[in-house]
Parts: structure tokens; C-alpha cells; sequence
């Protein structure tokens, strides 16, 4: 078996795809490792640590591609990647599929399988796959300090014989897993620290770091959570209760941090225009949300802009900001999903099409798009015409209002 480490194209990716760890731990299952001149340069990794560590440094990547029956990347290869690559090669990677457009097709052009580490399940046997989690751990941890590198003022209280340096208040909007490593982060800068989400579980969490949780607490906040611990979506009314109370507080505040994503969709506008205007001038937003569209109306991707004296962070990949930690966790990520396709004793892939885990990160196969939430859907046959008899039946008859299926 052999696995190629390409060097990442794209100009903001920093990160690589495995690491001395890693490749050691590749060969042990039976991999022959190729990494490309200069991948692991970003990420502080040199192709002599590559090479100690077992892997074979190849100075063109298409070499090694046209070999390789596993190729690894971080990102999603661009169209000019995919001239290199094996029929029926695996490639692994962060696909963002629901953003990729036209640069799904050369995937199946290429007659590779291909799998998104971004779509591996919320599941407790794939937790030490989850790249979702690992980066998004990261990237709330560097939020605070990109608001801090711009924010005019100190983080903690200050006791000087010159007077006292009052703490910094930030409101965290959104308690994930980037959420929660943002209010621990700024706890730990010593500032006072709020938090806000439309789970009532999130609240205890909240708490047990130190954080304030801002709500309105009433009967259908408690009940605003499905079994499978989903939220539920709330009514008008509350919606509107929950609006003046998020823009009440934001006027208080000297930094905002929004980390609020919908898989397959924009990001949720929580931050409006007339909010940015309500701050105190030298307040702070960190949107990190501004890769799909934004939770800020006014963030721009990849600038920092200043909108009535409120600096606004847009910086886009923020894990890719933390090079050297992001590669480690994604390689070991990466690792966890490879071993999960390998028969360790004929040390030879041996890809179980029935795992979900597999399953639920295939997205193409053959050529063909398989992902459920990707694939073409099939039209559907058209209805026959109704005899002149039965049409006059179904006039009529009362129409349903469709609680049957739901509404």
C-alpha cells in the first residue's frame, strides 16, 4: 500500500496532513509514505523530521500521486491536483462539500473514491476522527486572541497605584465546541465572560466555566430541545424577546465572539448593523463564522474592518493560524480514519462499505456522487392522467390539510 502527503495549494492552508508521528504509525500498517518537498513547512515540520521518521520526501507531487492508492490532504484538491491522481485511488480530506460547487467534478472525473473527514457522524466510536471538533477547539482558543491583538485595552483587571484597569467583557455567542474553548480562553485572560445559545443544556456548561448564560429563561426555553438534543425552533414571540436581550447586552460589551455555523447553510445573521452602532467605540467583534456568510452583518472575509469605532476580525481558516497544533490533531484524526480501512494483519485496504462511519463520509464512489445530502435526485415519474370519471371523484372530495404527514 502506498500514501501520498501533497503539499496544500491553496494560499491561506498552512496545516499538512500527517505527521513524524503519524507516518511512523502509517508504516506500521503497512503504508509505503510519500511526502512532497516543503509540505510540512508551514506546520513547522521539515522534510528531514519526515524523513527520520520513515516517509520518502518526493520533490513533484503528481509523482507520487500517479502511485499512490491513498492520497491524504488537508483541503479539497484543486482542479489542477487531479491530473496526477490514480483511477481508484482513496482520497481523503476536508471536502466542504456543500460550498465545493464545480470542484466536486473532477473528483468524478478522476474515478477515485473519495472521502470528507468534515462529514464523519457525531458518534462515540468516530469521536477521535472528528476534525470538525479538533479544529474548531483551536480556532475558538485563537478567536480570543485575534480580538485581543486589536482590542485597545487590557484583558484583566488591573490593580496599579495609578488606579484600577477594569476587566474586559466579552459575550460569546454560540457555545460549541469553538464557543466553549472561547470561554475558557478569555476566563483565563481574566476577563468577565458571557454566553449566549439557543440550547438549554449549553447553560451548564457555560457555567461550570465561569461564563454567565444569557437567555430568556421562560417555559419554552426549557422545553426548546429535541430528545436527540437538537434545538427546536423557538416562536416569534420568543425570538423577538431573545433579540432584545442579545442587543441590550452587546452595548456592554468590549468584544463579541460569534461561532454560530449551520452545516449545508449560511451562517445565522446574530449580529445586525445597528448592534455594531449600539457598542462603545474600541469594542471588538471576532466573527468566525465569516467563511459562510457571516454571523456579523457587517464582517468581510480575510479583513479586519472598523465600522462606527468597532473593529470587526473576519479572518478566514483561523485553525490554519495555529499551523503546527492543527496539523498534529488533524493527523491523528486523519490516522484514526485510514486504520479504520485497513486489514492490519494482510496489511492491505479492506474497505467495509457497511460501517456508517465509512458510509456517512463517502461521498464519491465510482464516479458518482453517493453522499444522500449530495447526490442528484432522481425525478420523479409523472402522474398518470385520471379517467374523466375518477377526476370528477376527487374534486370532489375534501382536500386534507396535511396533518397526516406532519404538516
Amino acid at each position: 500500500m502506498k500514501i501520498a502527503i501533497p503539499r496544500e495549494q491553496r494560499p491561506d492552508e498552512a496545516r499538512v496532513a500527517a505527521s513524524p508521528e503519524t507516518v511512523k504509525k502509517l508504516i506500521n500498517l503497512g503504508f509505503e509514505v510519500s511526502v512532497e518537498t516543503g509540505a510540512g513547512l508551514g506546520a513547522a515540520i521539515t522534510d528531514e523530521a519526515y524523513s527520520a521518521a520513515g516517509a520518502t520526501i518526493t520533490p513533484d507531487a503528481t509523482v507520487a500521486f500517479g502511485e499512490a492508492d491513498v492520497i491524504a490532504k488537508v483541503r479539497r484538491p484543486l482542479p489542477d491536483e487531479m491530473k496526477g491522481l490514480k483511477s481508484g485511488a482513496l482520497l481523503i480530506s476536508i471536502v466542504d462539500p456543500f460550498r465545493a460547487g464545480d470542484e466536486l467534478k473532477p473528483l468524478q472525473d478522476a474515478g477515485i473514491t473519495a472521502f470528507a473527514m468534515d462529514l464523519i457522524p457525531r458518534i462515540t466510536r468516530a469521536q477521535s476522527m472528528d476534525v470538525l471538533s479538533s479544529q474548531s477547539n483551536l480556532a475558538g482558543y485563537k478567536a480570543v486572541l485575534d480580538g485581543a491583538s486589536v482590542y485597545g485595552s487590557a484583558f484583566p483587571m488591573m490593580m496599579t497605584a495609578a488606579g484600577t484597569v477594569p476587566p474586559a467583557k466579552v459575550l460569546v455567542m454560540g457555545a460549541g465546541v469553538a464557543g466553549l474553548q472561547a470561554i475558557a480562553t478569555a476566563k483565563r485572560l481574566g476577563a468577565v465572560v458571557s454566553a449566549t445559545d439557543v440550547r438549554p443544556a449549553a447553560k451548564e456548561q457555560v457555567e461550570s466555566l465561569g461564563g454567565t448564560f444569557v437567555a430568556v429563561e421562560d417555559e419554552e426555553f426549557k422545553q426548546a430541545e429535541t430528545s436527540g438534543g437538537y434545538a427546536k425552533e423557538m416562536s416569534l414571540e420568543y425570538q423577538k424577546k431573545q433579540a432584545e436581550l442579545i442587543a441590550a447586552t452587546i452595548k456592554k460589551m468590549d468584544m463579541v465572539i460569534t461561532t454560530a455555523l449551520i452545516p449545508g447553510r449560511p451562517a445565522p445573521k446574530l449580529v445586525s448593523a445597528e448592534m455594531v452602532a449600539s457598542m462603545k467605540p474600541g469594542s471588538v467583534i471576532v466573527d468566525l463564522a465569516v467563511e459562510t456568510g457571516g454571523n456579523c452583518e457587517l464582517s468581510e472575509p480575510g479583513q479586519v474592518v472598523e465600522k462606527d469605532g468597532v473593529k470587526i476580525v473576519g479572518y478566514t481558516n483561523v485553525p490554519a493560524r495555529l499551523a503546527a497544533d492543527a496539523s498534529a490533531l488533524y493527523a491523528r484524526n486523519l490516522y484514526n480514519f485510514v486504520e479504520l480501512l485497513v486489514d492490519k494483519e494482510a496489511k492491505a485496504l479492506a474497505i467495509d462499505w457497511e460501517d456508517q462511519i465509512v458510509a456517512d463520509t463517502c461521498i464519491v464512489r465510482d464516479g458518482k456522487l453517493v453522499h444522500p445530502a449530495l447526490a442528484p435526485k432522481e425525478a420523479a415519474p409523472p402522474e398518470p392522467e385520471p379517467e374523466p370519471e375518477a377526476a370528477e371523484q376527487a374534486e370532489s372530495e375534501p382536500k386534507s390539510n396535511g396533518d397526516e404527514q406532519g404538516g
